[in-house]
């Protein structure tokens, strides 16, 4: 469904905002729970993704769709492979039959899974026969997907020699790789990782025995959601403010980097008890040019390009390698766009350089240009649509396949209606 979200002079003063559980946080907690049902979790995220594995987790059936969500792919595709006489077969939408699966699917060959490919080698669908492993050493590429890894470690503990993983070449969202670590360390897992070597031991009893209680875990608010709404307030007047909640100084998430990477947009983040002030407190003269290595978090990426073409400043984005492989191509997904709506994008396979432009430093009443009557497309990519929205402070926009943002976050056309966004199906 389109939707126009009409051109708005300024968001609410002060709006309150509560964003629901990470996904990538629950996505890891629930298949922990899936080996350790003793295992508590509060606060898990409402998304399509985190809802799809839910329910994977939970089904007695051997056949399973997980529809686009590549997270639930890679991970359930580790944890059926150690479900002992358990056959199954994982399959996607189309999207996802194109997405890369190999690297993970060989890691797992050589420590004794039976996975076999029933349309194309190297992707899913996917033929798994679950069996106990015993070996414990394997070798991994690492430039690709840290999914693969976190896939890898989240199944470790219940391995009955655990696991020593050495991983290959650069590795990719390190944050990830940490978040993963720290929640098995929160529910007792043993683990090291040192150098290109991640060691993590077995769990020989359930998680919460020797007179513990049994475990419980809160999930911090998405970092990744939060994004739209530091862009949001990057593009308005100066003294806007907006809280969000729930979140922690010290988050395992990776996005979190967005706290220092919008004090270049002049949006500075004070971190309350149980939420983050997001306050415009300075404005760009124009002349900036934003530098970025997003090795480390690149699922902000779009929203950061979508701010400096509001503001009408350069951009240089870098390690965006993983983006070609994510629910789109992303990096030919946001040149695509932007340069529909009158932007200049030069693109390679892992970055992207944004021209600066002069659109938006007037006034511009709505519609204010001509080429702004086309929709932007959404690409089944949730990112795409939410990374837009922010333009609508600067000019109406129509959005292709608004409803697609459910993927991740399910209430954020409300979530905009509150901000002050006036939207229209």
């Amino acid at each position: 469904m389109q939707i126009t979200l009409h051109k708005l002079k300024k968001i609410n003063h002060n709006s309150k905002i509560t964003i629901t559980g990470s996904k990538s946080e629950s996505n890891r907690l629930l298949l922990l729970q899936a080996l350790y049902p003793e295992l508590t979790i509060e606060n898990v995220s409402n998304s399509d993704d985190s809802q799809l594995m839910m329910n994977a987790l939970k089904s007695k059936s051997d056949f399973i769709d997980i529809h686009h969500a590549g997270t639930a792919m890679r991970f359930l595709t580790a944890f059926f492979s150690i479900q002992d006489g358990r056959n199954m077969t994982l399959t996607g939408s189309q999207r996802m039959k194109e997405r890369p699966i190999k690297i993970l699917v060989e890691a797992l060959k050589s420590l004794g899974a039976d996975i076999e490919y029933l349309e194309n080698t190297g992707f899913p669908p996917l033929k798994i026969n679950g069996k106990k492993i015993t070996k414990s050493k394997a070798t991994l590429q690492a430039n690709v997907s840290s999914q693969y890894i976190s896939a890898l470690l989240l199944i470790a503990s219940k391995l009955e020699n655990g696991l020593e993983l050495t991983l290959e070449g650069e590795i990719t969202s390190v944050p990830y790789i940490n978040m993963t670590l720290s929640l098995l360390d929160e529910i007792g897992v043993e683990s090291s990782f040192v150098g290109n070597t991640i060691k993590v031991k077995p769990i020989p009893i359930p998680i919460g025995t020797n007179n513990q209680q049994p475990t419980t875990l809160t999930v911090e608010s998405d970092w990744s959601s939060a994004s739209y709404f530091y862009s949001m307030v990057a593009l308005s007047e100066v003294g806007v403010e907006i809280t969000l909640s729930s979140y922690k100084k010290n988050s395992l998430q990776g996005d979190s980097s967005l706290v220092e990477i919008y004090k270049k947009f002049g949006v500075t983040t004070v971190h309350n008890k149980n939420s983050i002030q997001l306050k415009k407190t300075s404005i760009l003269n124009g002349k900036e040019q934003i530098e970025l290595d997003l090795t480390n978090s690149p699922d902000i990426a779009q929203t950061i390009a979508v701010t400096c073409f509001g503001l009408g400043i350069a951009c240089d984005l870098t390690g965006l390698h993983t983006l070609k492989i994510k629910e789109t191509d992303r990096l030919v997904a946001l040149k695509t766009e932007i340069e529909k709506l009158g932007g200049e994008v030069a693109i390679t396979d892992k970055s992207l350089h944004l021209k600066p432009n002069t659109l938006f430093l007037q006034e511009i009443n709505s519609p204010p240009l001509e080429g702004f009557g086309e929709a932007v497309a959404t690409y089944n990519d949730h990112r795409m649509a939410m990374a837009f929205a922010p333009l609508a402070l600067k000019t109406s926009l129509f959005i292709e396949d608004a409803y697609v943002v459910s993927k991740s976050y399910p209430t954020f056309w409300d979530d905009l209606k509150t901000v002050g966004f006036k939207i229209d199906k």
